[in-house]
């Protein structure tokens, strides 16, 4: 196993491959002004009601999609909601099949508008969790209910546990909605002569609900037990002291004030630093950064999603990670959330994953999380591919334009990896579409298919 990590020198080995829109306004000079005259004065008056009004105009644009974006996470939610409740009472495989397919279809909308809210990064982490699971969950019980098997009582119980949580987090953000309509939730900056709170104070109780959310192990990529293995990195690493600790977060972040606030448990037990701005975990065994977090607020966008990837290749490469490939990002509150996979012979990792947040207004890195990198990397003994590329590719339906195919490795069957090429196409109606082709097998793995947005690529 491959663990070539210098943690003082901020060095980590491993193995990886691989517009913005600006609108200016300029200003009309007077030629003239020989006088502080009333017509001046007037002139003056004219023009700033006119740069007023045009900044009140983008403002209510701006408010304006963010309120559709608010609703859009209310309908689907309802969606996801109701179909739950279906999915109790459905005995029928065919039903359970289509209430799956919308039940991936609406978490993927209501995650695609939420990543569009000027909300802090891993303030809805929950709910991101359950959006991320319902769909996936729902469809791996149909699957097994299509190759003849019966769901057990604990997948019953499961899928009315989760329609209990969508109905408390139905009901938290058509609250939400209802705020933001009244006024005591605002999407700008809190004024301190109102009794409004800025929109990510307002989305608090949502990821703080209370709830018997259930724990879901299935055939799938989220499955909960695949964040409780215990993390291949850590494995026979020797503990460190808080104090050592303290200093790698301070060497990080070169922040000197950083306190320790308390520790993580589970699988990854870590220890965790804060100050005003930075949130940052080191790990017990080995002391290897787990994530860190900058809690500011990004107030416009001046560099481009392309330029962010670059600034946080850079930002690998001075921790030693000399080359990566960006796999995709996602856009949420400004702040631009690029994804590394780890590459080994030319094959792309996607289980061994480095995520890297840059503000979009100046670059800063607001963000950067190891987690999955940590629980997964290894040097795999990866076997050769007992069918062609050529032969992959031909396994594609004849309905797709087959673009490129590459070979990588796959979560998938909950713990397990699928060594898969990864044949990159078009759909006749111009869609992107991953096709994920058994190395090994030639079975057809798993289909995605890519949503290309302003705000990044999700998958459905």
């Amino acid at each position: 196993m491959h663990k070539n990590i210098v943690k003082d020198d901020l060095v980590i080995s491993g193995y990886f491959k691989k517009g913005m829109i600006f609108m200016t306004i300029t200003k009309r000079s007077f030629a003239r002004v020989i006088t502080f005259s009333a017509a001046s004065v007037a002139a003056l008056a004219v023009f700033a009601g006119m740069q007023y009004g045009q900044a009140r105009t983008a403002q209510r644009n701006l408010e304006y999609s963010y309120m559709r974006a608010v609703e859009d996470v209310s309908l689907n939610l309802d969606n996801i909601k109701n179909n739950l409740e279906k999915g109790m009472y459905t005995n029928s495989i065919t039903m359970l099949s289509d209430l799956s397919s919308k039940l991936v279809s609406d978490s993927a909308t209501a995650k695609s508008a939420l990543s569009q809210l000027p909300i802090e990064e891993l303030d809805l982490e929950q709910a991101y969790r359950f959006l991320s699971q319902v769909g996936n969950y729902s469809k791996s019980l149909a699957e097994k209910c299509a190759s003849g098997q019966q769901l057990t009582e604990e997948e019953k119980s499961n899928i009315s546990a989760l329609y209990d949580y969508a109905v408390n987090l139905s009901g938290s953000m058509w609250q939400v909605e209802e705020r933001i309509r009244d006024g005591n939730i605002t999407f700008g900056r809190v004024n301190a002569n109102t009794d409004a709170v800025s929109v990510t104070d307002g989305f608090k109780d949502m990821e703080n609900l209370d709830n018997n959310y259930p724990t879901l192990i299935y055939d799938g990529p989220f499955s909960d037990h695949i964040m409780e293995k215990n993390p291949i990195m850590l494995e026979g690493e020797k503990e460190i002291t808080g104090e050592e600790a303290l200093r790698r977060a301070v060497k990080l972040t070169g922040a000197d004030n950083l306190r320790k606030t308390g520790d993580e448990s589970g699988k990854m037990p870590s220890y965790v630093f804060e100050n005003d701005v930075f949130t940052i975990a080191v790990t017990k065994n080995g002391g290897y950064y787990s994530y860190m977090l900058a809690g500011r607020r990004v107030e416009k966008q001046a560099i481009t999603a392309g330029r962010a990837t670059e600034i946080a290749e850079e930002y690998l490469e001075k921790l030693g990670i000399m080359s990566a490939e960006d796999t995709y990002y996602e856009i949420q509150g400004g702040v631009c959330i690029i994804n590394f996979a780890a590459v080994q012979n030319d094959v792309t990792m996607y289980t061994d994953l480095i995520k890297v947040g840059v503000a979009l207004d100046n670059g800063e890195i607001l963000s950067f999380d190891m987690r999955g990198y940590l629980t997964n990397h290894m040097i795999r003994d990866l076997p050769e591919p007992r069918i062609s590329e050529e032969k992959a590719i031909s396994l594609v339906s004849k309905n797709l334009r087959v673009v490129d195919a590459d070979l990588c490795v796959i979560p998938s069957s909950g713990q397990n990896e699928v060594f898969c090429y990864e044949v990159q196409c078009v759909g006749e109606s111009g869609q992107n579409v991953l096709v994920y082709i058994n190395a090994l097998t030639g079975q057809e793995e798993q289909i995605l298919l890519l949503q290309i947005t302003k705000n990044g690529t999700l998958t459905v």
